[in-house]
């Protein structure tokens, strides 16, 4: 496993999260089988939402992490809030954060957390409510790190205006077929192709000056939920490379897909939701894959880019 330096945040956390938000579908003992699978490959940072089967999955974690025999400091516990589907609604008010970490925190029977995420943007949030949230949680011990997850540089900045907090994380979509946080900048200036739309707001580049790390969910995914590209017949392009580096590697096709996203200089973290214990270890192979320049531009135009 290899492991990052969160600027100001958790410090060797591993490159892999393990997500949970598949967690609800299994048993505590299944589910203390995937904690415990990801934790002897190296996983040391776990992943929740308030929304994630509606709490269900931080419950789950809760009753399989006794039957682990890990201990509470051997992990980084990370949760996001601020989604509502029950109201089709994104709140970010004071009241709002306070009453969902209290949620949180009963749900995973737990003192504090690593990080809370705020989970995509508010669109009426008030940064100097977000700030007294964030005081609040801080001077009660309650949460450790900040962060957000879904936000353009701009969005970032106002919160900033008033959080005194660093925030630490940009948890955001990427994968070789969702690559449009790297795109852009490739495609600039350029009205031969819709590639040269930017979408994020310089995203990416913005979290590397600011010290923020990215950590990419879906990082297999078609689409936002349209399944995977391992073996899908519609990138065969995209899957005879990772074939062939993956037999030049001695690993899966979908290490090799992960390796890509650590490959790059930003030293993200990413995101896996299998809840299959073999398809662990077989992602976490990624972190002995050393993708060469020329492999990571390989997979990238496989992946139905261009250079300009």
């Amino acid at each position: 496993m290899k492991y990052i330096d969160i600027v100001t945040g958790p410090q060797k956390a591993s490159a892999i999260i393990q997500g949970c938000m598949r967690m609800p579908s299994l048993s505590k003992e299944e589910a203390a089988k995937v904690i415990k699978t990801a934790y002897e490959c190296g996983i040391n940072f776990f992943d929740h939402a308030t929304c994630y089967g509606a709490g269900d999955a931080e419950v789950r974690f809760a009753q399989a992490f006794p039957l682990t025999g890990l201990k509470r400091e051997d992990i980084y516990i990370q949760s996001k809030t601020g989604i509502y589907p029950d109201r089709q609604e994104f709140d970010w008010t004071k009241e709002a954060i306070l009453s969902a970490v209290d949620g949180i925190l009963s749900r995973l029977k737990v003192e504090y957390l690593d990080t809370l995420l705020l989970h995509r943007p508010d669109l009426l949030f008030d940064p100097e409510e977000v700030a007294e949230a964030f005081d609040k949680l801080e001077s009660e011990g309650k949460v450790r790190h900040f962060g957000v997850s879904n936000l353009m540089p701009m969005q970032i900045e106002l919160l900033k205006k008033c959080v005194k907090q660093p925030l630490v994380i940009n948890q955001v979509q990427l994968s070789l077929e969702q690559s449009q946080l790297i795109d852009q900048e490739l495609y600039m200036n350029n009205k031969t192709t819709d590639m040269s739309f930017m979408r994020d707001g310089s995203a990416l580049d913005y979290c590397r000056l600011k010290d923020i790390t990215i950590q990419a969910w879906s990082p297999l995914q078609v689409g936002m939920f349209k399944g995977t590209f391992i073996d899908n017949p519609e990138f065969p392009a995209l899957n005879k490379a990772l074939e062939e580096l993956a037999q030049r590697e001695g690993v899966s096709k979908t290490a090799i897909a992960i390796a890509w996203i650590l490959r790059h200089p930003a030293k993200m973290q990413a995101i896996i939701g299998t809840m299959n214990p073999d398809h662990i270890k077989d992602v976490c192979d990624a972190t002995k894959v050393n993708l060469s320049h020329h492999d990571w531009y390989e997979l990238y135009l496989a992946s139905g880019k261009f250079l300009p």
